[in-house]
């Protein structure tokens, strides 16, 4: 009998794993000893975390990353084939949701191979019940492009279908170009056009507010290390 993939959570941040991701889970966990993972050393830490005497030595890792080359998941899944249950893990958060895991899983899917999701943070999601705006219809776009002319038109898209639709449009980028991202907002954008940001969610800091463009270029705040999710709604 094949064994399962789990989709294993980890947090967004921080040291305290019992404030978000649940005890059922760490158990889970705790007796898996076969990973795909984005990095081997971060899913080291994070399962030593969860068990300060978790067999490292007794567990066998993959690496799912971008350097990953597609003959390689077929090897990946071996362990399952076998009868072991297989966990993937992702840098933070939840893998397969703008993180790698689902070209594994919908391999899983092709050879047959139950996929079991487990519960635990996400700051799509987080961000988007913290903002106000529409959870019924709405796009997470991921990250923006590079440079400043695609990345405004991008913006003034999403601000115009809101407008149009009452859409809620999500997205992203890194931390050390988030103030650009917010600079582009506050300056190209309608003075009434709400935009919520959302940094370091589930840590101590976190800070989650919507506001008008007027309003969000009296309170900016520093973006440039925090991660943050950013989205524009009605």
């Amino acid at each position: 009998m094949a064994g399962k993939i789990y989709m294993i959570p980890t947090t967004l941040g921080g040291e305290v794993i019992q404030d978000v991701i649940p005890e059922s889970v760490q158990y889970i966990t705790k007796n898996i000893r076969h990973f795909i993972v984005e990095d081997i050393k971060s899913a080291r830490r994070y399962l030593r975390r969860i068990d300060r005497n978790f067999p490292i030595d007794e567990s066998v890792f993959f690496e799912l990353n971008k350097r990953t080359e597609l003959k390689d998941l077929s090897r990946f899944l071996k362990p399952a084939k076998e009868g072991h249950n297989v966990g993937v893990i992702s840098e933070a958060g939840c893998p397969g949701i703008a993180d790698p895991g689902a070209e594994i899983v919908a391999l899983a899917h092709e050879e047959g191979i139950r996929v079991a999701p487990l519960v635990g943070p996400s700051s799509i999601l987080l961000a988007l019940m913290g903002s106000g705006f529409s959870g019924q219809s709405f796009t997470f776009h991921g990250y923006l492009p590079k440079e400043r002319k695609d990345r405004i038109k991008r913006l003034k898209d999403f601000e115009a279908d809101t407008r149009r639709t009452g859409h809620t449009h999500i997205f992203m980028d890194t931390p050390f170009r988030n103030m650009n991202v917010l600079d582009d907002l506050l300056n190209e954008l309608a003075d009434t056009t709400l935009i919520c940001i959302a940094s370091n969610i589930t840590l101590p800091d976190e800070s989650v507010w919507t506001m008008s463009v007027e309003k969000w270029r009296e309170k900016a705040y520093d973006l440039s290390k925090k991660p943050t999710m950013f989205l524009i709604g009605k």
